[in-house]
């Protein structure tokens, strides 16, 4: 075989574990671009160091630990991402003011693709998405690293704790005795599930609940809108460290600080698990559609518990594979066809 051969043999054996590894990053990271440069630091690593594989566990084995490596170096300076409201108490809407912190503050959104596997058991596949979902996320992010790399591998990818204790260069008992205290924080975490009852595929319900939000954003109706969110609902908007609690706040801040929204389009995507959307606004300059935010739902009981929506465009479009404008013309054809 020759050289180029080989080159291109493990070329292809190391990128197809990209999106699990992918997946694995951003659990300990709470970031989609630091997960995609941890792994592509990873790939680097493993192609400069294959020659030193010796074979005693199997490729994917080691592409964690060089994983697992890199991501705790990346979290050596102690950052913890958040959500709003892990951060501050909700603000009345009186009081609403939008103040932004830095981007490395946030946990950030990320596309169901880039990170979930295809896999064929579907308590396995329930599994990985509910482990992207922006709550437990946020509960990982609790965790100290060590414990944060048990708990995924253990309770996530479903490792033997002899293989985990393999990876980190301990024992069995401290494996065993990290995840008892990391299950022990994530238990005193009480929203961690709050999401659980979202379902995939989504269920009948689910689906008029979305088709009904639609109609309700699309119109600004916020009578109908009100009608679809949870008493305990919760709007946040990174960068911006505001969040609104409770639906008469939220609709409040739509009405008034957020009124330019009026008239948007909702394009659907796959994102941390959970029903999501592109929203455009209303574009005064150019015409058609802007972007303006990636929306997260997180939904139970068959009301909007969670109204989510990270504003810094210019990152998450891209990262979607998303236009950066909408034609009205083609809006209202596609309104057409649809009817």
């Amino acid at each position: 075989m020759s050289d180029g051969t080989a080159t291109a043999d493990l070329d292809v054996a190391l990128e197809k574990h990209r999106t699990e590894l992918t997946g694995y990053c951003y659990r300990m990271l709470g970031s989609s671009f630091e997960a995609e440069d941890a792994v592509q630091d990873t790939l680097v690593r493993a192609w400069r160091s294959y020659d030193k594989f010796e074979g005693r566990s199997s490729l994917r084995s080691w592409l964690y630990r060089i994983a697992t490596n890199v991501c705790l170096d990346m979290l050596a300076a102690g950052n913890k991402r958040a959500r709003p409201m892990d951060l501050t108490e909700s603000t009345p809407l009186a009081q609403a003011a939008l103040s932004p912190r830095p981007d490395h503050t946030w946990l950030e959104p990320v596309p169901d693709a880039r990170v979930l596997p295809q896999v064929t058991d579907p308590a396995e596949a329930a599994v990985a998405r509910e482990s992207i979902r922006l709550a437990f996320m946020a509960a990982l992010q609790q965790l100290p690293p060590k414990q944060r790399v048990v708990l995924i591998l253990r309770e996530v990818l479903a490792w033997r704790a002899g293989e985990v204790a393999e990876l980190l260069g301990t024992t069995v008992a401290s494996v065993n005795s990290a995840l008892q205290r990391a299950r022990a924080t994530l238990a005193e975490r009480a929203d961690t599930g709050a999401d659980a009852a979202v379902s995939d595929p989504l269920d009948e319900e689910q689906k008029q609940l979305l088709e009904r939000y639609v109609k309700a954003f699309e119109g600004y109706d916020m009578t109908a809108l009100t009608a679809l969110l949870h008493e305990d609902a919760v709007m946040t908007m990174p960068p911006f460290d505001l969040w609104l609690l409770g639906p008469a706040d939220i609709t409040g801040f739509m009405s008034t600080i957020g009124a330019s929204c009026a008239g948007s389009r909702l394009l659907p995507v796959q994102v941390n698990g959970l029903p999501g959307f592109a929203h455009y606004k209303p574009d005064p300059e150019k015409g058609g559609f802007t972007p303006w935010a990636v929306q997260i739902l997180e939904v139970s009981g068959g009301r909007i518990t969670g109204f989510h929506c990270f504003l810094d465009t210019p990152r998450w479009f891209p990262l979607f594979d998303l236009p950066l404008h909408l034609d009205a013309e083609s809006d209202e054809a596609e309104q057409g066809a649809e009817r």
